[in-house]
């Protein structure tokens, strides 16, 4: 486990706090998908730019890249050993996006593009609410068939608070 893809079923599932929480136990460095892909004030880089800094990242021995960014999925896919994929319910996710936009008001969280101060629109709701159930879909076929191309690759899914805590407090008990 020195390759790991930490992704989720939506904003809020809490994919960078359980990459930093797995980065420290493992020594592990962690990069955040929306620093590489968001510029000063939400300025979004080209799809060219955001492959670059992964092709760069995954290359070295180790590291865990958190975020889902489907459209280069396959740059981190390809050289990951593990694939961590975080699934709360719909009204938890919403709830902590709201709640981390009150609590992070005016400010840029560190797993967010430097000037990307907090944020929430009707729109990004929206995106939430309408994504969810397909994406819930479409990533159960996606893991099931990259277990099915790759035996070699572990694939974790971790489902509601206790499975997603336990599976940390492990790592913590171990003296990993």
């Amino acid at each position: 486990m020195k390759r790991i893809m930490v992704i989720g079923i939506s904003a809020g599932v809490g994919k960078s706090t359980f990459a930093r929480k797995l980065g420290e136990a493992l020594g592990i460095n962690v990069y955040h998908l929306d620093v590489l892909y968001w510029k000063p004030n939400w300025v979004e880089a080209s799809n060219e730019e955001f492959s670059r800094a992964q092709q760069g990242i995954v290359i070295q021995n180790q590291w865990i890249i958190e975020g889902n960014y489907n459209n280069t999925f396959e740059i981190r896919e390809e050289h990951a050993d593990t694939i961590i994929y975080l699934e709360l319910p719909l009204y938890i996710c919403l709830y902590r996006v709201i709640k981390r936009r009150i609590t992070n008001s005016g400010k840029t969280r560190p797993d967010m593009g430097v000037g990307c101060k907090e944020k929430i629109d009707w729109d990004f709701i929206k995106f939430i609410c309408t994504t969810y159930y397909p994406r819930k879909r479409k990533t159960a076929e996606r893991l099931h068939a990259l277990q099915a191309l790759d035996t070699k690759k572990v694939i974790i899914v971790l489902k509601g608070k206790q499975e997603i805590n336990s599976y940390l407090k492990n790592f913590k008990m171990m003296g990993k």
